[in-house]
């Protein structure tokens, strides 16, 4: 007998369903192990886990050029974050916005935003904006084009959290007399941003990434400085698997904030 399409996506998987899962689990884990072994190998082979290429790291020059390096990434990226938050929910008050000459124009925005690539925002703050005498400096030449362009994402996401909370309670507070603003600020905003926790961490985490871009205006980013290492002493392995490690604990630590911002208050 066949089982509803709901009960084969949402429900609960049969036994034959969860061994298969364990199977496949199982031999993806030994695929990877293997395919981590195999790189490891080459690197072996090519020298590049030498002794030698390690003893870099037992400098403290090395780790105080790496902090300031990720010391620029934070930087960077904490106020990339402040100006995807802040100019995506502008951004989604215009687009939610009755007057259609409100609207539209931040329909555009919001689409060009999107579809234009970051680095091509970068190279327009590099190459563009000097030639109309606007002169940034390489902090705000990566900063601003990586925050703009996680804006118009932020921006839907936050429309995607509102449209989430029931109707049903936007119409209960109007009936109170509340007004939209305050519907919106005390009913409808605080539910939806706990819907989106995730999904704001996960940008959180790409504009994180998007800071790697700051090889392009000279900024002093962890990776920057961690090619400048590589080419001062020929230790591109050892190096770029430091760096690897310093950028999963930056995304690690903001999910664990996400974390105990997503937890209710008790």
């Amino acid at each position: 007998m066949n089982r509803p399409l709901e009960d084969v996506l949402f429900g609960a998987p049969s036994p034959q369903a969860r061994t298969t899962a364990r199977v496949l689990s199982a031999l993806a884990a030994v695929a990877l192990v293997v395919l981590a072994a195999g790189v490891v190998a080459g690197f072996q082979q090519a020298g590049q886990l030498d002794a030698r290429l390690w003893q870099l790291f037992t400098q403290g020059s090395t780790w105080a050029f790496l902090a300031q390096g990720l010391l620029g990434t934070l930087a960077s990226a904490a106020m990339a974050a402040v100006i995807a938050l802040g100019l995506g929910l502008v951004l989604l008050l215009g687009r939610m916005a009755q007057p259609r000459v409100v609207r539209w124009p931040t329909v555009a925005v919001i689409e060009l935003l999107r579809g234009t690539p970051t680095l091509l925002l970068i190279y327009v703050c590099f190459l563009v904006l000097p030639q109309l005498g606007i002169r940034l400096s390489t902090y705000w030449m990566l900063t601003l084009p990586v925050g703009l362009s996680t804006a118009a994402v932020v921006a839907e996401v936050y429309r995607a959290g509102v449209l989430a909370v029931p109707r049903g309670q936007a119409d209960a507070a109007r009936s109170l007399g509340m007004t939209q603003v305050q519907v919106f600020r005390h009913i409808v905003f605080p539910q939806a941003l706990r819907f989106i926790v995730p999904a704001l961490v996960a940008q959180l985490v790409i504009v994180v990434k998007d800071t790697t871009f700051g090889y392009v205006v000279t900024y002093g980013e962890l990776l920057q400085n961690a090619r400048v290492l590589v080419a001062n002493h020929n230790t591109l392995v050892p190096v770029y698997l430091v760096v690897a490690v310093l950028y999963c604990a930056v995304n690690y630590a903001i999910s664990r904030a996400s974390r105990r911002l997503a937890r209710p208050a008790h």
